[in-house]
């Protein structure tokens, strides 16, 4: 049991995050985080994957099960209908860097579901717990483009007042003291929802509008007006 004076307790993981480490040494700190409780009963920290010179990199949530066993992000269904909602968009998705906003896979068990583990979605908290490790790869991709895969990454990366049914196939400045430190966001639902959805058709066309705008911006050369030009500190991994 955590002691009264355990780093998960401050709720950060700044503590954690070695200055100056490239993507392979991030991964590996991450592994022995303990910025919050959520690492007590999860098989291990998912960190990112994908390519270290992205120029799109996307958001989701937090690992699911199967991430959770695996250690990657993405590897269930949700992450089928991401790869082929990228292809149809128009972006390779070998050439983008996918994460999330918090590492570990927060759950409950239900009496009625037995032993399987239901997915429970991130408080505020955790996700500001989190945020540091964000950060940090944000800083090493240095995305042209962030694409936001639902309310919990929005909200990671814009604010708690962010709102995905308001926001999403939008182009928006993330706030400079932020995760995304000013890179351009383009938010939609995440690809789990498509999974629920009643019509599942609708949401899959509606989850490739909208990367199809994260597409559009791709293909604008330059920074554009949404987001000042990398500074000396930003870094491609």
């Amino acid at each position: 049991m955590a002691g009264t004076n355990s780093p998960e307790d401050a709720y950060t993981a700044a503590p954690f995050v070695p200055d100056g480490a490239d993507l392979g040494a991030l991964r590996e700190a991450a592994a022995g985080c303990r910025g919050c409780p959520l690492h007590r009963d999860t098989t291990q920290t998912v960190f990112g994957a994908g390519d270290p010179g992205a120029r799109a990199m996307l958001v989701g949530e937090q690992p699911g099960d199967q991430e959770d066993r695996q250690g990657k992000p993405f590897v269930g269904p949700a992450g089928k209908v991401l790869d082929r909602a990228l292809a149809e968009a128009g972006i390779d998705p070998g050439e983008t860097y996918i994460t999330n906003a918090v590492k570990h896979f927060k759950f409950t068990h239900l009496p009625e579901r037995g032993k399987r583990r239901i997915h429970k979605p991130p408080s505020l908290r955790e996700l500001a717990a989190c945020g540091p490790w964000l950060a940090a790869e944000v800083e090493l991709i240095g995305p042209e483009v962030i694409v936001a895969l639902g309310a919990t990454a929005g909200k990671a990366l814009l604010g708690s007042s962010f709102r995905v049914t308001k926001e999403r196939g939008t182009r928006l400045a993330g706030d400079a003291s932020g995760p995304a430190r000013g890179a351009l966001i383009v938010p939609t639902i995440h690809p789990s929802a498509v999974l629920r959805a009643d019509d599942r058709k609708a949401a899959y066309e509606g989850l490739v509008a909208d990367l199809r705008i994260a597409a559009e911006a791709l293909g604008r050369a330059g920074p554009g007006p949404w987001r000042d030009p990398p500074g000396p500190g930003r870094r491609r991994g």
